[in-house]
């Protein structure tokens, strides 16, 4: 018998470093659709919309979280910004409060389906939802890159599934105000981030 030791919380040394395809050179200053989608807490969300008591709405979204004891599909580690989904939602937990305190809510987005997220969600503790893209509703509307990846019937089901690529953005007043594409490491992007919306707070000029 051989034993599965997959733990996604961890990232393996000499992951290969995606670069700038351009996918996402069309998003800044780009206007946020009013589509509403599944969230990991219950009623459906739209992300045109900065939730009350806050100037941004951080949306990374990323391609699959794994799950502990089931290997990633095969190849996985070989493409560039595929792995990290796990460590990525872990620091944007730790670091949701002080986002909060720079005036910036977080929200995780990925192709999943809601019950998929779920599992993650709980598991991870997440201060904050997870959207779930299942239809590539959004996706489609803004445009937003992707890839597909053939997976194991206990990645939600199994099959090809189309995932997105790694990327966040900073929504402020329905346009996307900024966005971060190609993101590495992921485990230290939600720093990068709180770095980003710390040194550009609303009203200093920054705009869409």
């Amino acid at each position: 018998m051989v034993t599965v030791t997959h733990d996604p919380t961890q990232l393996p040394a000499n992951l290969p470093r995606p670069a700038d395809d351009g996918a996402a050179d069309h998003l800044r200053g780009a206007s946020v659709p009013a589509i509403a989608l599944p969230a990991t807490r219950g009623n459906a969300l739209r992300i045109d919309r900065v939730p009350a008591g806050f100037d941004r709405l951080i949306v990374y979204a990323y391609p699959m979280t794994g799950l502990p004891g089931v290997e990633s599909p095969p190849g996985w580690e070989e493409i560039p910004g595929a792995r990290g989904c796990t460590p990525e939602s872990c620091g944007f937990r730790d670091h949701a409060a002080d986002l909060a305190a720079a005036g910036a809510t977080v929200m995780g987005l990925s192709t999943q389906s809601s019950g998929y997220q779920a599992e993650a969600a709980d598991r991870l503790r997440l201060p904050f939802p997870l959207l779930s893209d299942e239809r590539l509703e959004l996706s489609q509307a803004l445009g937003l890159p992707t890839f597909s990846i053939e997976v194991d019937r206990a990645h939600d089901g199994g099959g090809t599934k189309i995932v997105l690529k790694r990327l966040t953005l900073v929504i402020r007043d329905g346009r996307v105000e900024h966005v971060f594409y190609p993101v590495f490491p992921p485990d230290l992007h939600a720093s990068e981030v709180l770095a980003w919306v710390t040194a550009n707070p609303v009203g200093s000029g920054s705009r869409p």
